[in-house]
């Protein structure tokens, strides 16, 4: 299809721990170079598998504050004991130059995304396809202690309260199936009228060849 130039999309992810939202957005990374990750700053403490600067900015509870002070973040969110938070600066370039950046953040941090760039927003909700499932996946997962894993299943109850806030609902019970949704969403996402920023020069060109 003819290129035509565009503003970027940031796309949310959001989910109760465990319902796969990581996962998801790994897979739709690995899939779509057009797609980066919008890597946040956290104070909770590094888990073994993780890489600082790839999966997490890995802060100190002074540093947070005083990023936030300096008002350097867009969003941020108090999330089971730990800060997190999305720098502002990178997102508004990568806005501007056509690229698409993706949020792997909560309920909270998506409402403050929501107030502060809604016409840059596409929000997605992921849900497991039950209770049980959840817990399940929690203890699966095998990086988190008994009472971390019961905070995160009481916090879950909260958590789903919010998904009627979101534009999309995909419920992940086949990884595949879910990738599909997310990825359609995307995809249709990319080609609303109001992110291509030339086209009425575009069309006008048509028209003036015909």
């Amino acid at each position: 299809m003819t290129a035509i130039n565009r503003r970027g999309v940031l796309v949310v992810l959001s989910s109760p721990s465990g319902a796969g939202k990581s996962t998801l957005s790994r897979l739709l990374l690995d899939q779509d170079h057009g797609l980066s990750l919008s890597v946040s700053v956290t104070t909770r403490k590094r888990r073994p598998s993780e890489v600082q600067g790839i999966h997490y900015d890995f802060v100190s509870d002074a540093e947070f504050e005083r990023m936030r002070e300096r008002g350097e973040l867009l969003e941020w969110a108090e999330v089971h004991g730990n800060k997190y938070a999305t720098p502002r600066d990178p997102v508004e370039q990568a806005l501007s130059e056509g690229r698409d950046v993706l949020f792997d953040i909560d309920w909270q941090g998506a409402d403050q995304m929501r107030a502060a760039m809604a016409d840059d927003l596409v929000s997605i909700f992921i849900l497991p396809p039950s209770g049980a499932e959840l817990q399940s996946r929690l203890v699966r997962r095998a990086e988190d202690d008994e009472a971390t894993i019961r905070r995160r299943l009481d916090n879950a109850r909260e958590e789903l309260t919010h998904y009627s806030d979101y534009d999309y609902v995909v419920v992940n019970e086949d990884l595949g199936t879910a990738l599909a949704g997310v990825t359609a969403v995307l995809a249709a996402e990319r080609l609303r009228r109001r992110r291509l920023t030339e086209l009425d020069g575009f069309v006008s060109d048509i028209s003036n060849a015909l």
